[in-house]
């Protein structure tokens, strides 16, 4: 038979996973609007490393370029992905950080309300990205195909206009007719990579930061000037939050960016590249993979070419993160 404890605490999980989704969604929605102009600038610069002829020169010469053929549709083109992606992201890596932390405090028999070490923060960090990188896949080819849609010479898509380019749902489509539903994973071994190593290094700098911030806080004005959070965590002020918060998206993004340059050199391979049709009794070409295209891309333009477009991501994500944990853990503190 359930005890009242067991129970209380059973709920208690279920309301912290529901404020996890809901908070982790909002958060990513509201930074995606912000950062996306310059998430378009980086996936094209990264798009090119393997062309012939580079398009842009730069990230403020791609962001010239854009606004000045495409206008402001141009900058937000793909959005609607990225959008769900961010609301996904954020929510399975906030629900999912937060129940892995309460499996290894099950694993070491300790109290659901026990502060983890920074070491096993990054290992549940890790975890939830391991696990979000199969949900932002998909996603993300989606949001890369429609980012380099104008980017495609008349030659190779002839009569295309911007009003008759696809839309989310017809790329999605699109892609699941000629690959496959397992096609929609092209490019996953980098969202992986990306997504694990940058998830541990995103939270454990925001834990790291927001603890020097909070002992910093506790020396100055005592320990009474720091308030506790429903779950026993303490609050954060906001611009504690918004700074730990920046700090984060810059580890995030720097770490492993090689591997998000090569994932979306392969999700645009068949827009900005495309094969010549076979003839008949040609053998077929093998895929490309992950290793092929880190290979191809270190042999054109070596680390500079896997670092293209870092500058503008890392600039982009220092205000984004900060935006992402400044709503996060305002809305922690504000509705409990």
């Amino acid at each position: 038979m359930e005890t009242a404890p067991d129970a209380f605490a059973r709920d208690s999980v279920v309301i912290r996973a529901v404020k996890d989704i809901t908070y982790g969604s909002i958060a990513g929605m509201i930074s995606k609007v912000f950062e996306h102009p310059f998430d378009l600038t980086k996936v094209r610069l990264q798009s090119q490393v393997l062309d012939s002829k580079a398009r842009f020169s730069g990230p403020i010469d791609c962001l010239t370029k854009t606004w000045k053929n495409e206008g402001v549709r141009g900058l937000y083109r793909g959005l609607p992905a990225p959008i769900v992606g961010a609301m996904a992201e954020n929510a399975s890596l906030f629900l999912s950080y937060g129940e892995l932390q309460n499996v290894i405090r099950k694993v070491q028999k300790k109290p659901l309300d026990e502060k983890l070490s920074l070491g096993q923060l990054m290992i549940a960090a890790a975890g939830s990205g391991a696990i979000t990188s199969f949900l932002l896949t998909p996603i993300e080819l989606v949001k890369c195909k429609m980012q380099v849609q104008m980017l495609i010479s008349p030659t190779t898509a002839p009569g295309v206009t911007p009003a008759k380019l696809p839309g989310p749902i017809a790329v999605l489509t699109s892609v699941i007719r000629s690959t496959g539903v397992r096609g929609l994973w092209l490019g996953h071994t980098g969202t992986l990579i990306r997504e694990t190593g940058g998830s541990a290094a995103w939270f454990g700098t925001k834990e790291y930061i927001a603890s020097l911030l909070l002992e910093r806080r506790r020396k100055k004005d005592g320990f009474e000037s720091v308030e506790l959070l429903s779950s026993g965590r303490p609050a954060l002020l906001p611009w504690e939050s918004a700074l730990s918060g920046a700090c984060a998206g810059a580890a995030f993004n720097f770490v492993l960016f090689p591997a998000d340059t090569v994932k979306s050199a392969m999700q645009t391979e068949e827009e900005l590249r495309p094969q010549a049709k076979l003839k008949p009794g040609e053998p077929i070409p093998p895929r490309a993979t992950f290793a092929s295209t880190f290979r191809a891309m270190w042999k054109v333009q070596g680390l500079r070419g896997l670092y293209a477009g870092c500058g503008i991501t890392v600039a982009r994500s220092i205000p984004s993160s900060a935006i992402i944990f400044l709503t996060y853990d305002g809305l922690n503190k504000y509705f409990g």
